[in-house]
């Protein structure tokens, strides 16, 4: 009977507890079907929309420095995938035809949402003053692995009000060493 009644406040003080993690099913190709998801740290949701709106809108500005810029706000993977995919089937050294890309990146990136042939973040050529209108986290990954990154997916819609341009994109966004950068950018 003793045992019984220890087993039971056990059981109920369990139940009482907040979890912290929860697991969720995602449908995004770039994760595992299984992410484990945090509360911990809310704030580090802010910090890399904060981040994100301004390396965008800093990039942009650029001007000149435009590649050097894009290395510098996203991951080395990233940076020569999204460089192969502008320069598909180009009259430039170390362009690839469209197969080429493909095979070379479908393990790592989902190469239908590469925006072959279109720049980095927008698809038009010409713009005159691009601002962050929308950028609405979807997710939010704590990584199953030490090794792995905690991950961030933003919604966000690039504006060009004097061209009336709008540009939806979904990026995501990595925390590695106490940084953020742009590990994937998926567009039309």
């Amino acid at each position: 009977m003793k045992r019984m009644i220890i087993a039971s406040l056990f059981l109920v003080t369990a139940c009482k507890e907040e979890k912290k993690e929860t697991q969720i099913q995602v449908q995004h190709e770039s994760f595992p079907k299984e992410i484990k998801t945090s509360e911990n740290k809310p704030n580090e949701a802010e910090e890399a929309e904060k981040w994100l709106k301004e390396s965008i809108e800093n990039y942009f500005k650029a001007d000149l420095n435009m590649d050097r810029e894009m290395q510098k706000i996203t991951t080395k993977d990233y940076y020569d995938y999204k460089t192969d995919a502008m320069n598909v089937d180009m009259d430039v050294d170390g362009s690839l035809t469209l197969k080429e890309f493909q095979d070379k990146w479908k393990n790592k990136f989902d190469v239908r949402k590469a925006g072959v042939n279109s720049g980095f973040l927008i698809t038009g050529q010409d713009w005159e003053e691009i601002k962050v209108s929308k950028c609405e986290q979807v997710l939010k990954s704590v990584p199953l692995l030490k090794s792995e990154p905690v991950v961030f997916i933003f919604d966000v819609i690039l504006s060009d009000k004097k061209l009336k341009a709008e540009y939806p994109v979904e990026i995501e966004v990595v925390k590695e060493n106490n940084s953020f950068l742009i590990a994937n950018v998926s567009q039309e």
